[in-house]
């Protein structure tokens, strides 16, 4: 009988049971001629492995496993999963020797291959990486971790679109976060972690086709862990290491890894994607409560605002101002901490800092002042809210808070164009409670108001500290220029100090100030080196039109009870710019004219001025007249000014600078009538100019200050009362009061009753003004707006009337024609054939 054939399927099966023996056993520890049955690629790979792990990995047969995949790429994959199941068996058998050499060959094969292959070979390349981050071996993540970095910095040819990333973002973060026993250990770890994040951002950040990595998942685990290593820098520095060990630490230090990974990062973020970047650093900062040493909140957005594009810092100032404003009622050192960020950001970004939102950006810091302003008078975050009204709220530390808020709103105004710091001028004097009738109250009380005035005075000094202008007029509008001087008349000495400060800053141009900044006779002021040009036009024009007031403020401020030494230092130097900067032949006679006045009134009990107020004008009139007798170059002049101070020196040095502006004046208890050689004289003053050529007439005239309501009555206690006039005046001059007014005859008796003000009339009118501005702070708007409606009605009402008058139908050609009615209706015609006047063609 003969035997059957063979059975072929059985023949394949003792193969490959063959081949499984030879897979667990290894390929030079096996003898015969089976290992001819195992496929090529395994007995390349087999043989890169010695006998001894100690040895390394074998060259020359990885030369030929190499030479194989470059030849035949459609192995690649192979032999990347051959290798990927040869490393799972080693790291299960603890064999750590194995794993190492099976690492360095995939990465000398993905280093070698760049072919369409790689693909599916990096997806087992990327298992085996996995395998050994999830060990529990530093020294297997540590060796991951490098094996990807070496990838992350490969090119591809191909493009992968199933590839997830995931992973290695969660493990790389997780390892930043080490805490390992040895530190030594635990540092390589960590800076093994950011080097993974460094890799997995290269590899991911210019790949469309991957996830991606700015999503905020992502962004949540990489900048935290970023971050944590930078705090790291203080820890070190505790520990005082010695100047041997000092540069191997530096070397080792995750700290500086971590910086430059995080400058990479930033630096590759797109427009849309900085607010992802950003929102975990703020978040980061909130949790570990790292505002309020603003140390390394400080130095994260440095690194912040240097790192990325220079386009994009508004987007960083932006989120700031929003998380300033989310953090409104959080205490005052964590609100402080973030505007001493927003300082230092706004002078790094410069003129890209504040962006396409100027007003806003100024309008939130102007809000925080406010709110820190009431923080600190009501003594609570929120009346209504029992859980955040128990914190203690400390006065200093508002204070300082309000301090930074200044300070950063200059900052934030250093980087603006001439044009736009003049808008905000504008807007930060139309938030001042009290100086607009339309404004709401600033607070529960006076306090409050005032509080807030003297904050906004002080911004608007920083916005205008540094201010570069050419043209005054454009600098100063009336606009402007009115509501600043009107703030001058109350009786705050804070609030007319602050706003002299304002005028100095915008006046001078030539930086002289601080030349002036010390009042004192001066025998020769070419030791100040002046800096004098000409008077423009446009200058001329500005002190014709505004100069009169200029004048009479500074008279009035040297009238006031309340100024100081500080008041008439800023005041003496507010004449003395005027004379350089904006000082014609007309302006120096009429400011010579102001010096005489002043001079009088020192001279005058009726105002009740205190006896260091009338020695301080006295001294400050000599001061100027000696500046300005030098300006003028008139010899005569000079000799006049300088005798009266020789006298002075000798007989009243009260009523020099040197006495009264220092700590301790030497002044009299009673300050008698001065006379003779004392005193400026305007007649000499007039006959030695008049010689000069200057206008005699004018010289010899008295200046006498223009009143206007707001001197006439009487005293001020607040801006709000000042500027009530201005409604009160308003609603003096409506049509309504028009109409009821007869025309009055003016006889003697009427001038006496309009110079003589009685006790009654002042009564009347300052409950009249009461009730005026009662009535525009508390009566609803619906009847606010109906007034105003009324108004507007009997304008278009009277437009109308002009217009019937002045505007009348064309004659018609053919005459008039008769209605069905008897009346005559004029006849249309055309508007081809009408005939229209020259001026009104074109």
């Amino acid at each position: 009988m003969p035997l059957p054939a063979p059975d072929v399927p059985a023949t394949q099966r003792l193969a490959l049971d063959y081949r499984t023996l030879l897979d667990h056993r290894g390929g030079k520890r096996v003898c015969g001629c089976c290992g001819a049955l195992r496929p090529r690629y395994k007995r390349l790979v087999d043989n890169i492995f010695p006998e001894d792990p100690e040895d390394g990995l074998v060259k020359a047969n990885m030369e030929k496993l190499t030479f194989y995949a470059l030849s035949a790429p459609e192995k690649l994959d192979r032999i990347g999963a051959y290798l990927s199941e040869r490393l799972s068996r080693d790291v299960a058998r603890h064999r750590y020797g194995y794993v190492c050499i099976a690492m360095e060959a995939l990465d000398q094969l993905l280093m070698a291959c760049h072919c369409q292959s790689i693909n599916l070979f990096v997806e087992s390349f990327l298992k085996m990486v996995r395998k050994l981050l999830e060990s529990d071996k530093p020294s297997l993540q540590i060796l991951g971790t490098n094996s990807f970095v070496k990838f992350a910095n490969i090119e591809e040819d191909t493009p992968s679109y199933h590839r997830s990333y995931d992973f290695f973002v969660s493990r790389f973060s997780e390892m930043c976060h080490s805490s390992y026993e040895d530190p030594d250990i635990r540092t390589n770890i960590r800076m093994a972690g950011i080097r993974g994040l460094q890799g997995v951002v290269r590899k991911t950040v210019n790949d469309e086709l991957q996830a991606n990595i700015w999503d905020p998942q992502h962004m949540d685990k990489i900048v935290p862990s970023l971050l944590f290593n930078l705090q790291s820098r203080a820890r070190m520095q505790s520990r005082s290491p010695s100047p041997l060990q000092a540069s191997e630490k530096e070397k080792e230090s995750p700290v500086e890894l971590t910086e430059r990974c995080f400058r990479e990062l930033l630096g590759r973020a797109a427009y849309g994607n900085i607010k992802n970047a950003i929102t975990p650093v703020l978040t980061h900062l909130d949790n570990h409560c790292l505002w309020e040493g603003k140390t390394f909140a400080v130095r994260c957005f440095k690194i912040i605002m240097y790192s990325i594009q220079s386009q994009h810092s508004h987007l960083v100032i932006q989120q700031l101002l929003g998380h300033l404003d989310a953090n409104s009622k959080n205490s005052a050192t964590v609100r402080g901490g973030i505007v001493e960020v927003l300082l230092e950001a706004a002078a790094i970004a410069a003129s890209g800092s504040v962006g396409p939102t100027v007003l806003e950006v100024f309008n939130t810091l102007l809000r925080q002042l406010r709110l820190s302003v009431d923080y600190e008078l009501t003594g609570t975050y929120d009346g209504g809210s029992t859980n955040i009204g128990t914190k203690i709220i400390k006065a200093h530390e508002e204070r300082q808070l309000q301090e930074a808020v200044i300070r950063t709103i200059g900052s934030f105004a250093n980087t603006l164009p001439t044009y736009q710091r003049s808008e905000v001028m504008l807007f930060i004097l139309g938030k001042i409670p009290g100086l607009h009738p339309t404004l709401p109250p600033a607070g529960s009380g006076p306090d409050v108001t005032r509080m807030v005035q003297v904050m906004l005075l002080k911004s608007l000094v920083q916005v205008t500290a540094g201010y570069e202008n050419t043209n005054m007029l454009t600098a100063m509008p009336s606009s402007f220029l009115e509501p600043l001087l009107s703030l001058s008349l109350t009786e705050d000495p804070e609030v007319r100090l602050l706003v002299l400060q304002i005028l100095l800053s915008l006046i001078d141009r030539q930086d002289n100030r601080p030349k002036f900044s010390d009042v004192s006779i001066i025998s020769d002021i070419s030791v100040l080196k002046l800096k004098v040009d000409k008077c423009s036009r446009q200058d001329n024009l500005f002190m014709k039109k505004h100069g009169q007031q200029l004048y009479r403020h500074i008279y009035m401020g040297c009238k006031e009870q309340s100024s100081g030494r500080e008041h008439y230092q800023t005041l003496f130097t507010l004449l003395a710019l005027l004379s350089v900067e904006l000082a014609n032949e007309e302006v120096v006679v009429d400011l010579i004219r102001l010096s005489l006045a002043l001079q009088d009134l020192a001279l005058s009990n009726d105002e009740g001025l205190p006896v260091y107020n009338r020695c301080a004008v006295h001294a400050l009139v000599a001061a100027y007249l000696n500046l300005i007798c030098q300006l003028t170059t008139v010899p005569a002049f000079c000799q006049h000014i300088h005798e009266v101070i020789e006298v002075r020196q000798k007989e009243s040095p009260h009523l020099l600078p040197e006495d009264v502006f220092v700590d301790a004046p030497k002044l009299p208890t009673s300050l008698e009538k001065a006379e003779g050689y004392v005193l400026f004289l305007q007649s000499k003053i007039t006959e030695v100019l008049g010689g000069s050529g200057y206008n005699t007439e004018r010289l010899g005239t008295p200046y006498v200050p223009q009143y206007t309501d707001e001197d006439r009555l009487s005293k001020r206690k607040s801006i709000g009362d000042t500027i009530s006039l201005q409604v009160e005046v308003e609603s003096r001059n409506s049509p309504e009061k028009e109409e009821r007014t007869p025309a009055e005859e003016i006889t003697f008796e009427t001038l006496k009753n309009a110079i003589v003000d009685s006790v009654g009339m002042e009564e009347a009118e300052r409950e009249r003004r009461r009730q005026v501005v009662e009535k525009f702070q508390k009566a609803p708007f619906e009847e606010i707006a109906a007034h105003c409606g009324a108004r507007a009605t009997m304008l278009q009402s009277k437009l109308n009337q002009i217009f019937e008058i002045t505007i009348r139908p064309p004659p018609s050609p053919s005459g008039t024609i008769s209605s069905g009615y008897g009346q005559t209706q004029s006849r249309s015609i055309p508007i081809y054939e009408m005939k229209f006047p020259d001026l009104c063609v074109y």
